[in-house]
């Protein structure tokens, strides 16, 4: 039987998924318009989170501010459908871990979130790997970084963005932990804040920018 807690994450995600993929599809202004508001609202729960230390504080909020100027980068001038993969590869890592985490269980991965376990790490890897490549079969087609990379790379790429993303989720947990927080907010029902919910996106997103774009430009000759 489905706990109210997990029934409260599906029936939020129903409603936030076809918002945002909504957004992520109109680009433009319309994304930028969303993007900010989410940027309003991560910062307002970094700045919760860090009232302690002022230093860690400014610097979250700088972070953030480059999180979002690479995803509005990533989404405007190198394409939805890329920027897709990247979504979807971050969306099923988090699938992946919660999954086989509830059902496998196991030894804990660290102090930091006690509910990470090392089953959950071999699901987010498993499960990004499986839809990332299922996207880039029947979705990706419009994509030339996608479709014209060798499958061994596809294969490298996806499980970085994973473990990036997994990072991310830990580092945020981190913070929480210090904060004394089981979640950074209460915005959204059964997820927690917007903080819970975009943790690993907002380090894939900088990373993608400055370390896998290069890469990648440099490999298909994109810029020319």
């Amino acid at each position: 039987m489905i706990n109210k807690e997990l029934q409260k994450r599906i029936l939020s995600s129903i409603i936030l998924l076809p918002v945002s993929f909504f957004f992520i599809i109109q680009g433009s202004f319309t994304f930028i318009f969303f993007l900010s508001l989410i940027f309003l609202a991560t910062s307002f729960e970094w700045f919760k989170m860090t009232k302690k230390n002022n230093f860690i504080r400014i610097f979250g909020l700088f972070f953030l501010f480059f999180s979002f100027f690479s995803t509005v980068y990533l989404r405007q001038y190198i394409g939805l459908n890329f920027f897709l993969f990247l979504i979807i590869v971050c969306i099923f890592t988090d699938i992946g871990g919660y999954i086989f985490g509830k059902t496998f269980k196991g030894p804990r991965l660290t102090k930091v979130s006690p509910k990470k376990t090392y089953s959950g790490v071999i699901g987010s890897f498993l499960i990004s790997l499986l839809f990332g490549l299922i996207y880039i079969k029947y979705l990706g087609q419009k994509s030339r970084i996608l479709l014209e990379t060798d499958f061994i790379f596809i294969i490298m790429l996806i499980l970085f963005i994973s473990l990036v993303s997994q990072i991310g989720d830990l580092i945020i947990s981190f913070f929480k932990r210090k904060a004394r927080l089981k979640d950074t907010g209460k915005i959204l029902p059964g997820h927690g804040g917007f903080l819970d919910r975009i943790d690993g996106i907002i380090f894939v997103m900088p990373i993608t920018y400055l370390c896998v774009l290069p890469i990648l430009i440099n490999r298909l000759d994109l810029i020319k």
